[in-house]
């Protein structure tokens, strides 16, 4: 059987970018011998700049790219495609760019699948969500992103599964936040002020560069939205019900600055929760879904020690999906939420999805 080139054009070099070029360069081999598939990244790019290339420089592509990157637009990078005659090209996003989520359409058009691990295609309206899936109809390809809800979890495909058998789903509900997993954790085992714990999780990158994102509750918001449209509900961002973890006077008003430097401002109010909530109990953020009322809610709960939710641990995501056939017992899917390796990890699988998928296509032409 022939080796499958899979031409990936990677857009962001940033902590999952990297981690993910170094996975797929040290399987490389074990790739072509167990998969018969070949993974190259002919194109690499940050915001501004980006790598093409050229014939004889090969995988050491952080010296390539400090020495050789180059402004571009989208237009290059489908134009560079054209001329080298790249086959089975996927775009990989592993930014967080509201910006290059315009770029998807183009890109489908002229001949490139999506893998991404940036949700925001996935949550800007209703609109724009149904143009994307109407043009991957038009053009024959494919737009995965499990990675968006759960990192490397298997949540998406399992939701998708269960939909498209018929299943009934009534309920999702779960810590969607590998970050706030690990704050409210250890926040509930610990004798220590929330903000020492939140600067704990920003110095090992568990939040974004910018943990307002986090405490907002925007992004479980934006994870739970996603879910809900895989059920086919019509649902806006501006639906959700969501408490954020912030204060009236420390939001996103304020400057970064002010922020970082008044962050035990967060202290008492959530020590004040953790120590009127009923014995034995712990501190969970949670996403819900009710399917039923098509009700979207983002909250702060307390949840008994000896819960599913309740023990868990580390940066783990716990969800539990409720449908008709499993009624009062849930489908629970648990493990890391968080981590740029087990992203990258999710975003290599979601990558041979479509390369096998590609192997069945040829095999049809044949």
């Amino acid at each position: 059987m022939s080796t499958l080139k899979i031409n990936v054009v990677l857009f962001g070099i940033g902590n999952v970018g990297s981690a993910l070029i170094k996975q797929a360069l040290e399987s490389q081999q074990f790739f072509k011998e167990k998969r018969n598939i070949d993974l190259r990244f002919p194109i690499i790019t940050n915001s501004t700049i980006a790598f093409f290339e050229k014939e004889g420089v090969k995988n050491a592509w952080e010296a390539n790219f400090a020495k050789l990157a180059i402004p571009y637009h989208i237009e290059d990078i489908i134009a560079f495609a054209k001329i080298q005659n790249f086959e089975n090209l996927i775009a990989v996003d592993a930014t967080a760019s509201a910006e290059l989520v315009n770029s998807y359409i183009p890109l489908i058009q002229n001949g490139f699948d999506i893998v991404s691990a940036n949700k925001t295609a996935n949550t800007l309206t209703q609109e724009f969500y149904t143009e994307i899936r109407e043009n991957l109809s038009a053009f024959d390809k494919s737009f995965l992103y499990e990675t968006n809800v759960g990192a490397g979890l298997p949540v998406i495909q399992t939701i998708q599964e269960l939909y498209l058998a018929g299943e009934k789903i009534t309920k999702i509900r779960g810590v969607f936040s590998g970050s706030l997993s690990y704050i409210f954790n250890r926040f509930g085992q610990e004798e220590l002020p929330f903000s020492k714990i939140l600067q704990d999780a920003e110095k090992l990158g568990y939040t974004e560069p910018d943990s307002r994102q986090d405490l907002s509750g925007n992004d479980v918001a934006r994870k739970l939205l996603i879910l809900a449209r895989e059920l086919q509900l019509k649902a806006e961002f501006s639906d959700i019900q969501i408490q954020s973890l912030l204060l009236p006077n420390l939001n996103e008003s304020n400057s970064k600055a002010e922020f970082n430097a008044n962050k035990s401002w967060l202290d008492k109010p959530f020590q004040i929760a953790k120590l009127t909530q009923k014995e034995n109990h712990v501190l969970r953020y949670v996403g819900e879904l009710n399917v039923l009322t098509q009700k979207l809610e983002v909250k702060l709960i307390s949840e008994p020690n000896n819960s599913a939710l309740g023990q868990l641990k580390g940066t783990d995501n716990l969800i539990e999906i409720y449908t008709q056939s499993y009624g009062e017992n849930p489908i629970v899917i648990q493990g890391a939420g968080a981590g740029k390796e087990v992203t990258a990890r999710g975003i290599l699988t979601d990558i041979f999805k479509i390369a096998e998928k590609i192997k069945i296509k040829e095999a049809v032409w044949l």
